[in-house]
């Protein structure tokens, strides 16, 4: 015991009077351990839709790319859902329609009568075109937008994007459901909307969503169907007094059945931020998404579409993010 108590005061003696090997011994030790990594939450639309797998795909360059942070992307029933979240913190950056930005922000639509301030959100960038795509059956001889009066129409299912997308439509062209024959409200699950275009029940439909779409490809092939140019005035007169919508340019050769390009318009799906997330993290964050576009790119074409440029300009009113601000001053493209 006597022995042991001597060895242990040794020990002691000899550490403590040498100071710099703990220093060396910490930071060793400290050294072994990796960084923890911030989380960063990604919202996104409901599993399996193409903001999903985008919020995925995006959340990948991120965790692999910038330091030190780990994305996880949250799917939602809605952008509703995401802004409120973003609002209030629970989500850190989230896939928003420019549309429902716009809305949430001047407190339209949905939003008119929810009893949230919706000042908390600061842009990042947009990342791509979302076109609303009116779809006609070739026996139906929709030719433009304005041969449409008479037909027989599906609108989509009530407060659904497409509906939200009919709507528009009907006020820029000043037209009420006493101009159709029919304007049903199917909804696209369980191909209910599908299934009456290819049975002739309705003969034209809306369309939203990117291009190529492999639903869309199979509807073409199947069921004699194309896409209608929507180059309209009153349509081009919507572009131009709503910020929230552009014009949007499907290419020719998208699809087989399509050998030339469609002019419609759209909204564009924006990365947004809480406020609350700081400047550096989103530094990061942008500096990896402009890195890896072109795994984007390999991902979907879709994906490929949005510019630093195009990132710097205001985005429905909303102001950008100190950190995108930054990082798009620092590389003036």
């Amino acid at each position: 015991m006597i022995a042991y108590e001597r060895v242990t005061t040794i020990c002691f003696s000899w550490v403590f009077k040498r100071p710099s090997v703990i220093a060396a011994f910490l930071i060793v030790a400290l050294l072994s351990f990796p960084a923890v990594a911030f989380d960063v939450h990604l919202g996104t639309g409901e599993t399996g839709t193409f903001s999903h797998f985008t919020g995925r795909t995006i959340c990948r360059v991120i965790s692999r790319h910038a330091d030190d942070i780990n994305c996880m992307p949250v799917s939602a029933a809605g952008d509703v859902h995401n802004l409120t979240n973003l609002q209030d913190g629970s989500l850190d950056i989230g896939l928003i329609d420019s549309r429902m930005l716009y809305d949430a922000i001047n407190k339209a639509g949905y939003f008119e009568f929810l009893d949230i301030r919706y000042d908390n959100l600061q842009a990042l960038l947009p990342l791509y075109d979302v076109p609303v795509t009116l779809v006609v059956r070739k026996d139906a001889k929709v030719t433009s937008l304005e041969a449409l009066k008479g037909k027989r129409i599906n609108a989509g299912a009530p407060r659904s994007p497409e509906h939200l997308a009919f709507d528009t439509i009907m006020q820029a062209k000043n037209w009420s459901n006493k101009d159709f024959r029919l304007v049903a409200e199917l909804p696209h699950s369980q191909s209910q909307d599908t299934m009456a275009f290819c049975h002739g029940t309705i003969q034209a439909m809306v369309h939203i969503g990117v291009h190529p779409n492999a639903s869309l490809e199979q509807l073409f092939r199947l069921c004699k169907a194309g896409m209608v140019n929507m180059n309209d005035g009153d349509i081009e007169k919507l572009i131009n007094g709503h910020s929230a919508y552009s014009r949007v340019k499907i290419a020719p050769d998208t699809y087989p059945s399509q050998p030339e390009g469609v002019a419609t318009f759209g909204t564009t799906m924006v990365l947004v931020a809480s406020g609350d997330l700081d400047e550096e993290t989103v530094y990061k964050i942008i500096e990896a998404i402009d890195k890896n576009r072109k795994r984007l790119k390999s991902a979907h074409p879709a994906l490929l579409s949005f510019t630093t440029g195009a990132a710097r300009d205001n985005v429905v009113g909303v102001q950008l993010h100190p950190g995108a601000a930054k990082y798009f001053s620092e590389h003036n493209k």
